[in-house]
């Protein structure tokens, strides 16, 4: 028996079994064929059995399938790394590949420890990170979820010190957000007067926490708290696992606001939902901090699959595709469509790019809204009691509409 992921195997419906994939569609055994409007927890987000990426993988699989990525280097990672430094902020220029977004983050955690001891300074022992984050299922990544986190509790008492900061949730409708933000700002610029010294690094997912509910906080309200953290010396990192590739409308998060991190964590939509690659980007600085003669001081930390030809072969041909000007515009579209739509007897609205969502009043019609748009083709897969789209970009108007009207007539 297959054991599910985030499923609870005695109450749990049977799985569907999928045959084929094509575009925003999925096709299943008996026939059916369902939208899938979360981009298979926001991977896919060329749509699915896209050819030429598939043609990628097959070129790519007949000339080199895999080396092992200390002695030996080849094209398809060096042409990622070109590809990427042309959308990142030049500060970010050091480059390391790892196999998913929770490793990608671990990653980054541990560089951002050892720089602190590899320079002399070995009290920095803390992380700060946002209440409610997801940031993965390593134990680094479930230590710097916040308190609140409903999916790591189990091995709460095997995580490290982390301080997790309360989020001013913005949505539709919303009041005295500079208040509340000002609130928190102030509060934390006073907590880091006593441990400023001791923090290592922050951790954010920048202006959405997915896996909290589709949660968002405004720009201006990260760009104070990078800076308040800065004054004392804290390296800031940002998560843009989910966030990266134009899911919020622009490249990268951090493209909506006038800061930028010591890392950016990469992942979910990089290769276009074919296959598993994580990169961690970091600075020259941080970079020069691992370079002595003490092998001790190098960043020991690797993957078997580190920087796996073919998916850095995925990867390049989804970027050449994310970058073209039909994508790009219907990305703008969807963007566009989510704004316009309207929805009667839900709460909380929230939009960003390509990301639609908002509350419903009980687990008991959540269910039965997902239950009803499953039955019409539609597959929606809630966050708590929160309902949110999240559709590949290939989709079209008329796909979107269906949806749309598909979730009005259930409300």
């Amino acid at each position: 028996m297959i054991w599910r992921p985030f499923t609870q195997e005695k109450t749990a419906t049977p799985a569907t079994k999928i045959v084929r994939g094509e575009g925003v569609y999925l096709f299943s055994e008996t026939g059916e064929k369902y939208m899938d409007m979360i981009s298979s927890w926001w991977v896919n987000i060329h749509g699915h059995g896209n050819e030429e990426i598939a043609e990628a993988i097959y070129s790519q699989a007949k000339t080199l399938e895999h080396v092992i990525f200390t002695k030996f280097s080849h094209d398809p990672a060096e042409m990622l790394v070109e590809n990427l430094k042309k959308l990142l902020p030049p500060n970010l220029s050091k480059f390391f590949f790892s196999d998913n977004g929770s490793t990608s983050v671990e990653v980054a955690l541990k560089m951002a420890y050892q720089y602190f001891r590899n320079v002399g300074v070995e009290k920095r022992d803390l992380f700060l990170c946002l209440e409610g984050g997801y940031h993965g299922d390593t134990f680094g990544a479930m230590s710097v979820a916040g308190k609140s986190s409903q999916y790591h509790r189990t091995f709460s008492e095997l995580f490290f010190n982390s301080c997790p900061i309360d989020v001013p949730e913005y949505y539709e409708g919303v009041e005295g957000m500079e208040e509340r933000e000002a609130k928190v700002i102030e509060e934390w610029e006073q907590k880091l007067l006593a441990i400023g010294d001791r923090v290592c690094a922050i951790i954010v997912e920048p202006l959405l926490q997915g896996a909290a509910g589709m949660k968002l906080y405004r720009p201006e309200f990260l760009e104070k708290l990078v800076h308040a953290v800065r004054s004392h010396g804290i390296l800031v990192i940002f998560d843009e696992v989910m966030t990266g590739f134009y899911r919020t409308g622009k490249m990268f998060a951090m493209d909506h606001t006038n800061v930028t991190p010591d890392f950016i964590c990469l992942s979910k939509g990089i290769t276009g939902g074919f296959l598993p690659l994580g990169m961690t980007v970091t600075t020259e600085k941080v970079y020069d901090a691992f370079l002595w003669d003490d092998p001790h001081k190098a960043f020991i930390h690797g993957h078997s699959y580190t920087a796996n030809p073919i998916s850095c072969a995925a990867a390049n041909k989804s970027l050449e595709i994310l970058l073209r000007r039909e994508t790009v515009e219907n990305i703008g579209m969807i963007s566009k469509f989510h704004r316009k739509a309207i929805f009667k007897n839900v709460h909380r609205r929230r939009i960003l790019g390509t990301v639609s969502a908002f509350d419903i009043d009980s687990s008991a019609q959540r269910n039965h809204l997902i239950e009803s748009a499953f039955q019409k083709g539609v597959f929606l897969r809630p966050l708590g009691n929160t309902i949110y789209f999240l559709p590949p970009y290939c989709i079209t108007e008329e796909e979107l509409d269906k949806v749309h009207t598909i979730i009005n007539e259930f409300l």
